[in-house]
């Protein structure tokens, strides 16, 4: 089988190669062709358009970057025509993977898309797209199985990806030499986004001289951005995630690492900053009273949200002294518990594959008869 595999960002690359592994226990001869990073080269993917050119995020940075991303279009078309690829999988990236979709039928290959659009967010006119051009989606959040089912979607939800990948992660203690307890900070996967948020983050550090500071850098990222960005504070790089199992708070920009932190228990301050015009539209078109996923899972305030004017050093010193007093990080805690229930049990990439595969397997039995 031959699986070509789009995503456009780290924790696409993250899921894509968890979703490459298991299709190889199904078949060892399967090939990979990729847009991604290292985690999918790692599990023998074969990278043709690597992260540093996909991720972009808000209005004005898509617009701004829409050349890069006509041609990146213009490849991917060619380069599917070439590989002939048994199926395709596309991993979250809505704007560009719909046009990628409507491609593929066109080519008459299979399309199955993990990681919904967020549709029930903004943009909804992209579901009569998915329904005309998907064949399978598998979502990750549980309430997007009857959204989408409603649509006459053939939608299947296995439990959150990060129920996997968090339970398979290794627990060691992680023993600050100061001896001070730590702090992380994750400014997001994307360098926009984490040059306008981490000065934000690094300048609240400098007030809590109790505890050490730890940024959880990305791996698509070079370490020597982080360094330039932090020069002057009192701060670690890690990109080791192990670490995480020793925070006492964090301060994250919103996306799956807000989900991430609940599952490890971890109280959280969550922050976001876009391009001003990019928050405009923004404004206008979201449809959702939240933007973290515990937030969104919980139908209440459960983690604090800073965004755009409200994300400034003042507002994070105050709602990180508030989650590192111990009553208001056990009632965040406790709303943890509820939100995690949600998710399901392990095991979601292993079933993804066997949908996938067992479908493919179908389509050359009917073309051999």
């Amino acid at each position: 089988m031959h699986y070509y595999i789009i995503s456009g960002e780290l924790s696409g690359d993250l899921y894509g190669s968890k979703l490459i592994h298991s299709l190889k226990q199904r078949n060892k001869n399967s090939q990979f062709t990729c847009w991604g990073g290292n985690y999918m080269k790692y599990e023998g993917g074969q990278i043709v358009r690597d992260l540093d050119c996909l991720s972009f995020m808000g209005f004005w940075e898509v617009f701004t970057s829409s050349l890069m991303i006509f041609k990146n279009f213009l490849f991917a078309k060619k380069n599917i025509k070439e590989c002939n690829p048994d199926a395709i999988i596309l991993i979250d990236y809505p704007g560009f993977n719909l046009k990628i979709a409507e491609y593929a039928e066109k080519l008459s290959i299979p399309v199955f898309w993990f990681i919904a659009p967020q549709v029930w967010a903004w943009k909804k006119n992209r579901i009569i797209k998915m329904h005309k051009y998907i064949d399978k989606l598998f979502v990750a959040l549980p309430f997007e199985l009857e959204y989408f089912r409603k649509s006459q979607i053939k939608t299947f939800y296995f439990g959150h990806p990060m129920i996997d990948i968090l339970s398979n992660m290794k627990k060691p203690v992680f023993r600050e030499k100061s001896g001070k307890p730590i702090i992380v900070l994750l400014p997001g996967s994307r360098k926009q986004e984490i040059k306008r948020i981490l000065p934000i983050m690094l300048k609240t550090s400098t007030s809590f001289y109790q505890y050490k500071f730890v940024i959880i850098c990305a791996q698509n990222i070079k370490r020597s951005f982080y360094e330039e960005l932090s020069i002057g504070y009192s701060v670690e790089l890690q990109f080791d995630k192990d670490i995480l199992h020793s925070a006492s708070a964090a301060l994250v920009t919103s996306g799956t690492a807000t989900l991430e932190l609940a599952i490890l228990n971890i109280p959280q301050v969550v922050c976001y900053k876009l391009n001003p015009i990019s928050f405009i539209f923004a404004k206008i078109f979201a449809r959702i009273k939240y933007i973290s996923l515990v937030n969104i899972l919980a139908k209440q305030e459960v983690v604090e949200e800073l965004i755009q004017n409200d994300c400034n050093v003042k507002n994070l010193r105050k709602g990180l002294h508030k989650i590192l007093k111990n009553d208001n990080r056990q009632r965040m805690l406790l709303s943890y518990i509820t939100i995690i229930k949600q998710l399901g049990q392990p095991g979601c990439f292993d079933k993804i594959s066997e949908v996938i595969y067992s479908d493919l397997l179908g389509i050359k039995r009917q073309a051999i008869r």
